[in-house]
């Protein structure tokens, strides 16, 4: 365990942030030490093993990843913690959760591949084949072709038994174990469609990688390569069109693929969040309480009376015309740099301010991407385009006002994640991989919320487009994390989005789809509302209390990177905060 501790005389003088100093480009951070050179070369291990052992799905990539983690949790008990500085001490604390973390992870994938299994009984025989040409070892052409003449006859076998689950048949008197019907959710059906284009990619490989080259290879393989890559094809589009109604088109239904609690219970450890899901669920209600009660008293300014979704509606209504939404963000986001300026509240380095730009956002994307979002030095702007369905235009026009995006820019450029990844880059780089939506996304709710405080908006209807915000990332914790328990579907996601926020039901729809897809942590959406409680409270903690200016501790933040906010405290706070006592936090209370 990490438990020693380093005692500043002051802690904005050890931070080097004593005497604000002009808006100038970060110095990199030392890191000097053993631990980040310990990152390093994890980090290098980690890829290159990825990149090595991949095949899709397999229990030997699984298997082999599973070693070099339990390897490298060796390698980070034997450091000598009470010789380490603090942030040493953090570092060593990153690793050592990050590798908890991918064993969890690894487990995960394990169980997934497990409840597939039933449907991709061609998976053995593929990799077999892939990964002894992997391994360099001839490849008797006659021999593969006898493994893959069987397949299709599999294939088909499969189908009709999944046919019969579905129509919940009874196995026939007798019936083997490998004979019985198949029930297949649409869930599972989504990800094994995905695994077996996977899988046929794989074979498409090995097969060009021999095909023409070897003088038998072809004469032999030629015509159960092609029956069994067709009968791929063909199982990958039954289980995705037909089992999980994935056929490509507007309506078609939600699917995503929940983890389940434990899964859950492990990320939070991983983020060092010492809540429960459940627990989490009510802070998020508790935060939406607070908005919704905020949403009436701006309502009754506006007038007549506090109905909070009347007000809303005119607040959508005040939208620029086509052709000026870029203007529009363009305009907002020189404001917020220079009222941040004017209040000395972080350091906008020069280059940073220099290179951001925007992004139009495509009709495909914003089906993902219904309002702004930061690419990387550009902001995303979403607006409808010609071609959209009536309807949707106007739904993305008033789910885009002048309001609403008033707090986006800020959120997406500078102070949020232009600013932040720009620090990022250049002070600690090698703290990257430990990324975290609970300060990612929270380093830019923490600024929503402290804009707030200090009178950022300008109107009720800033303030309304202000509280919609905040409103949505507190549902973001309970639709995320109820659907992930198995206690929300995706149209009920979206019903809670448009009922309880007040969303579009195009903008909900296609926030929801991003949800579930899978792409990123489950957790991802909690993290908004959950890791801006936790730098807030940092932040209550050292600003509050005087230990700290906004801007001194702004910086702060940034030179650490994108790590678990209880971690951030821990490299932050003054020595009676020790590192082993980060992910006992309570930060939002018992």
């Amino acid at each position: 365990m990490i438990h020693a501790a380093i005692v500043c005389v002051s802690l904005a003088s050890c931070l080097g942030l004593a005497q604000p100093a002009p808006h100038a480009e970060p110095a990199p951070a030392p890191d000097t030490g053993p631990v980040p050179n310990l990152i390093r070369r994890y980090e290098t291990e980690w890829n290159d093993l990825r990149r090595f052992h991949d095949l899709a799905w397999s229990e030997a990539r699984i298997a082999r990843l599973r070693e070099h983690t339990e390897s490298w949790r060796g390698a980070i008990a034997g450091v000598d913690e009470e010789t380490l500085d603090r942030s040493n001490q953090v570092d060593a604390a990153l690793l050592t959760s990050h590798l908890d973390h991918a064993r969890a992870d690894l487990d995960l994938e394990a169980r997934r591949l497990a409840e597939m299994g039933p449907v991709l009984p061609f998976r053995g025989a593929v990799q077999r084949i892939v990964t002894e040409s992997r391994d360099l070892r001839p490849v008797d052409p006659a021999t593969a072709a006898a493994a893959l003449s069987p397949l299709v006859a599999e294939l088909k076998s499969v189908r009709a038994r999944i046919e019969a689950g579905r129509k919940n048949e009874a196995p026939a008197p007798g019936a083997k174990p490998e004979e019985a019907p198949i029930p297949v959710s649409p869930v599972v059906a989504l990800r094994a469609s995905g695994a077996t284009d996977a899988i046929r990619r794989q074979l498409d490989e090995w097969y060009e990688f021999h095909a023409g080259f070897e003088p038998d290879f072809s004469w032999w393989v030629r015509q159960p390569y092609d029956a069994v890559r067709g009968a791929l094809e063909e199982h990958a589009k039954y289980l995705r069109e037909e089992i999980a109604g994935q056929k490509g088109g507007d309506d078609d239904p939600l699917v995503g693929d929940p983890i389940g609690r434990e899964a859950l219970l492990a990320d939070l450890r991983a983020e060092m969040i010492p809540y429960t899901p459940e627990e989490l669920i009510a802070i998020g209600n508790r935060e939406l309480a607070w908005c919704e009660a905020e949403m009436k008293k701006a309502a009754a300014e506006m007038g007549p009376g506090d109905d909070w979704r009347a007000a809303l509606a005119r607040v959508k209504a005040d939208h620029v015309p086509p052709g000026k939404q870029d203007e529009l963000a363009a305009e907002q986001s020189r404001f917020a740099i220079l009222w941040l300026k004017e209040r000395d509240l972080v350091t906008i380095p020069p280059m940073c301010e220099e290179t951001w730009r925007l992004r139009m956002i495509t009709p495909v994307q914003q089906k993902t991407w219904p309002f702004a979002v930061y690419f990387g030095q550009a902001m995303g702007v979403s607006y409808p385009t010609d071609g959209m369905k009536h309807d949707d235009k106007l739904m993305s026009m008033r789910g885009n006002n002048r309001h609403f995006n008033r707090i986006v820019t800020p959120h997406e450029l500078i102070p949020g994640h232009h600013l932040q990844g720009y620090v990022e880059s250049r002070v600690r780089p090698y703290r990257r991989m430990f990324s975290t939506p609970f300060l990612v996304e929270g380093w830019a709710l923490h600024w929503e919320m402290l804009l707030w405080d200090l009178g950022y908006p300008a109107s009720p209807e800033d303030r309304i487009g202000m509280l919609f915000w905040r409103s949505h990332r507190c549902a973001r914790i309970t639709v995320s994390l109820r659907f992930h328990l198995g206690e929300m579907t995706p149209a009920q996601m979206i019903d809670f989005l448009v009922e309880r926020v007040g969303h579009e039901r195009f903008g909900a729809t296609s926030e929801v789809r991003r949800y579930i897809a899978g792409d990123y942590s489950p957790l991802y959406q909690c993290g908004y509302m959950i890791g801006g409680l936790q730098v807030r409270a940092l932040h209550s903690e050292l600003v509050g209390h005087g230990t700290m200016t906004h801007r001194q501790f702004h910086d702060a933040v940034l030179r650490e990177g994108p790590i678990p906010v209880a971690l951030m405290r821990a490299a932050l706070m003054p020595s009676r905060t020790i590192v082993a006592e980060a992910p006992a936090w309570r930060f939002a209370g018992d």
